[in-house]
């Protein structure tokens, strides 16, 4: 070596032995990296060809461009660029474009943008009759599920099965992890108590995708006349329950981030109480208050907005907390729901009918009349929980 490039000998080594490790680190990153069904299209488009395909999606049905935040196309567009024939969509709650507010009647119409025909599947009805689904070879399914028994994309995806099973119309779910898989959780529902918030004898937090949960409606005979639909669940690439991911899109207006989607299955009770879980603010479900309670630590006053134009306790100021900075749960927390029911100062009740229906049950309502504490509380799930986790481990395709 020439005497002067000696004092660069070792900084030259060390840039060659940073680039290699570095380029290695960024080559197992990609190669880590989530890969979610919509995007291996080497798996499902060869069973799109030549077929006249419907979709069931909505803005969660999205494709991102090389793993860069908020670049991405819709799969619709995405399929028809493709020279797929796509034939219609159908929407779920919250709509094709997923705007409209939690509940709000979605009716039928076309897209704006590809002009094809929407078919709403939260109107007058919640399953597709023959009629809608005429002229469709095979159905596309593909929603960002949250993991959460009463967040109705599973309540729809029965119905979707139940429909196409009948017709002999195949099912493609297009998988997508599910940011709530952590855990398993929450009182089961009983059979007495079904309704679109709840449809199946599953925990309020069940561990499972999408497509592993579209698996089990089919696997346990859960459709209308034990019917069987011909189903095929596009997997997704590099991925496990345990493995946390945050979601490119908010999968309903008033989820707005990932602290409110890990807050949602313990908060979501509060929409069958008078104490408001902050829709009508910009902290949806990582607060909660009532004008009723004692609390004063935390205030707030909801206001209409996207997503809830007629929000509980519109105008009035809620007491309550603010949820914001806690740490991820792992469990369901009742003790913000004991604790607002002890401190309740209102003359009427506590809790309204739609409690039980996101409950699944009328145990908890009456447990926590009865003043049972959490633990308590906890105890009498064990059983149920105990035998849906075996039902879970035969429809699992991720550890």
């Amino acid at each position: 070596m020439m005497p002067f490039l000696k004092p660069f000998k070792s900084t030259y080594l060390f840039l060659v032995l940073f680039l290699i490790f570095g380029m290695t680190i960024y080559g197992q990153k990609k190669n880590n990296s989530i890969e979610v069904g919509a995007e291996r299209f080497d798996l499902y488009l060869p069973l799109l060809e030549g077929k006249k395909v419907g979709i069931v999606g909505n803005h969660t049905s999205i494709i991102v461009k090389e793993n860069k935040e908020n670049d991405f196309t819709h799969l619709a567009d995405t399929l028809l660029s493709l020279k797929v024939q796509v034939k219609k969509l159908f929407s779920p709650e919250h709509g094709f474009r997923g705007s409209a507010d939690a509940g709000e009647l979605i009716v039928d119409g076309k897209d704006t943008k590809t002009g094809l025909e929407i078919v709403s599947l939260y109107a007058e009805n919640k399953k597709p009759t023959a009629a809608q689904l005429e002229g469709i070879d095979i159905m596309v399914f593909d929603l960002q599920d949250v993991g959460v028994r009463f967040f109705t994309y599973i309540s729809t995806l029965h119905y979707v099965l139940e429909a196409c099973g009948e017709l002999n119309i195949p099912v493609i779910i297009l998988d997508r992890p599910n940011p709530n898989a952590h855990y398993i959780d929450g009182p089961v529902l009983e059979l007495e108590h079904t309704s679109f918030v709840g449809l199946h004898r599953v925990p309020v937090v069940y561990g499972m995708t999408i497509g592993e949960y579209g698996q089990m409606i089919v696997g346990e005979k859960w459709l209308l006349n034990e019917v069987q639909c011909d189903v095929t669940v596009i997997p997704i690439k590099n991925y496990n329950h345990k493995k946390r991911y945050s979601l490119p899109v908010k999968p309903s207006p008033n989820l707005p981030n990932d602290k409110s989607i890990n807050l949602y299955p313990s908060l979501c009770f509060f929409e069958g109480t008078n104490v408001s879980v902050g829709r009508g603010t910009e902290m949806q479900f990582q607060i909660y208050g009532s004008p009723f309670l004692n609390d004063r630590e935390f205030q707030f006053i909801p206001k209409p907005n996207n997503g809830s134009k007629f929000p509980k306790h519109e105008g009035l100021i809620c007491y309550g907390k603010d949820l914001r900075e806690i740490e991820d749960l792992e469990q369901l927390n009742l003790e913000w729901l004991l604790d607002t029911y002890q401190q309740n100062t209102y003359e009427n009740p506590y809790f309204t009918i739609f409690f039980t229906k996101l409950a699944g049950t009328k145990k908890l309502q009456e447990q926590i009349e009865q003043g049972f504490t959490e633990k308590e509380i906890r105890k009498t799930w064990r059983d149920d929980l105990r035998d849906f986790k075996e039902i879970r481990k035969k429809y699992l395709i991720y550890r």
